[in-house]
């Protein structure tokens, strides 16, 4: 079992769009199975995206709604309905704030051996789809928020993430 550490907000790669995967290797499986190991090395996650352990591939795996998979590639092919809730991310430890994704998505791209694969999830698994797609375009998820949300989210990222300093951890 690998568990690989999660790099934190101010690591470059968490702001770097990943690069798409051309081998359908042994590495990549390699991969695969270091973020399962990660995923599920600690409860409560729901997804984890290899940039989120320093590698810019676009590969992220999910448990969430009652399904434990990965994508290779994905893209968000379809989205309809909208949900609220509180979002926080593992770059990011200790901060959570309501961000609006759409309700229920459909994900297409490969497993890890290049056969196509489609996912389609409602609420935390849409959620978990979207958070670990947009983490492969070097987005975060308080880079979404807007309003007093997003001055608030701000504030308290700063707070926690001080120059010079090691993140606070909750």
């Amino acid at each position: 079992m690998t568990l690989h550490p999660i790099r934190l907000l101010g690591d470059p790669v968490l702001r770097t769009p990943a690069l798409p995967v051309t081998s359908f290797d042994a590495t990549l499986r390699s991969l695969v199975r270091d973020l399962l190991d990660t995923l599920t090395g600690e409860p409560g996650r729901a997804g984890v995206a290899a940039p989120q352990i320093g590698v810019g591939l676009r590969v992220f795996v999910f448990a969430a709604g009652g399904q434990l998979g990965h994508l290779v590639n994905p893209q968000i092919t379809a989205r309809s309905g909208v949900q609220d809730g509180d979002e926080g991310c593992l770059s990011i430890p200790g901060l959570a704030f309501p961000t609006p994704r759409a309700m229920t998505v459909t994900a297409t791209g490969f497993d890890e051996h290049g056969e196509p694969l489609t996912v389609t999830g409602s609420g935390l698994l849409a959620r978990a789809l979207q958070h670990e797609t947009d983490h492969l375009d070097g987005v975060l998820y308080v880079d979404t928020l807007t309003g007093d949300t997003r001055r608030q989210a701000l504030r308290a990222v700063r707070s926690q993430f001080r120059p010079g300093q090691p993140p606070r951890r909750s």
